[in-house]
């Protein structure tokens, strides 16, 4: 070992981001790969919810009601989703947007995100999620899909279903949505690093690696 050697930078990232999507599966994706190459940063990653459907009933809607609410007509989506699934396969990941059945309240699973926190297990319950919805078409605002991915990572079922049926800190992620909205942020995915640098967007790793060395470099002036 060369004691020498200079220690990983420190960086906080914040991700504020929903579940229901692509976009933002898309971007942290990308934000996992340029971490995993970069092992000369030190990134603790802190979960922000964004509700993109904040009235959106708990017990989810039908997709194809959901599509024609939002875009209007189901092939308009379909050609949009088409677009984000070439996109996806060439980081890895395979949106199958044919098997989404219905469209969750992302609100449960961000709970769980933060309670997953306490126990070292929201980075790998996010992306354990982002794919049981994307990719499994599983219903991600169903409570026994949500113990079954936190035992994935290593949870206890049964303290978690408690959890989830206390419905505690559901107030935190309404209240972490509009701070958010407050903050200007008004689309996802978006990464603020050290409380300074901020970009928003399923940005390309090359821009997500100038930004963090920017911040690198900010932080070691200090």
């Amino acid at each position: 070992m060369n004691i020498l050697a200079p220690l990983p930078a420190r960086l906080v990232v914040e991700v504020v981001f929903d579940f229901v999507c692509p976009w933002c599966y898309l971007g942290i994706k990308r934000l996992s790969f340029l971490l995993e190459r970069r092992q000369d940063l030190a990134v603790e990653l802190l979960w922000r919810p964004f509700l993109l459907n904040p009235d959106m009933p708990r017990t989810g809607m039908s997709r194809a009601d959901y599509m024609i609410r939002k875009f209007g007509a189901e092939d308009r989506a379909r050609r949009l989703y088409a677009s984000i699934a070439e996109l996806g396969a060439a980081e890895g990941i395979m949106f199958n947007f044919a098997a989404i059945r219905r469209t969750p309240s992302s609100v449960d699973a961000h709970r769980l995100v933060r309670y997953a926190a306490q126990h070292g297990a929201a980075d790998g319950l996010v992306k354990s999620i982002f794919h049981a919805h994307f990719v499994d078409g599983a219903d991600i605002g169903s409570h026994a899909t949500l113990k079954a991915l936190a035992a994935g990572q290593g949870m206890d079922q049964a303290a978690t279903g408690l959890f989830l049926a206390s419905n505690e800190g559901a107030d935190v992620v309404h209240s972490e949505n509009l701070h958010a909205h407050r903050l200007g942020i008004n689309g996802v995915p978006c990464f603020v690093i050290d409380g300074d640098h901020a970009i928003a967007g399923a940005q390309e790793t090359e821009v997500l690696e100038r930004l963090l060395d920017l911040a690198t470099c900010t932080s070691r002036e200090r």
